[in-house]
């Protein structure tokens, strides 16, 4: 038995990777970028009467969260049909 992983499955470890880098990139940008870097600039904007780069800060970035998490299950069970190692319901 070889401990060498199979084609199939570097490649289905590599979409995975792939996607949590991609997503990881957005947490970071909308967290760091939106919450503390571009702050001044979004305050120039103005969401439910608050500025928006406190709107960020506070609650934007929580809305964005729960969206990766839920992107990230709706991508992973289409990578997952991909590969064929979807679970059966």
């Amino acid at each position: 038995m070889s401990d060498r992983p199979s084609d199939a499955a570097a490649a289905y470890w590599q979409a995975n990777i792939r996607l949590v880098l991609k997503l990881l990139v957005v947490w970071f940008v909308v967290s760091y970028g939106c919450g503390i870097l571009l702050v001044d600039v979004l305050n120039n904007f103005h969401i439910g009467g608050y500025p928006l780069g406190y709107f960020f800060a506070q609650q934007g970035a929580i809305y964005v969260f729960l969206f990766l998490i839920f992107f990230y299950a709706f991508r992973m069970n289409k990578i997952d049909r991909e590969f064929g190692v979807e679970e059966k319901e």
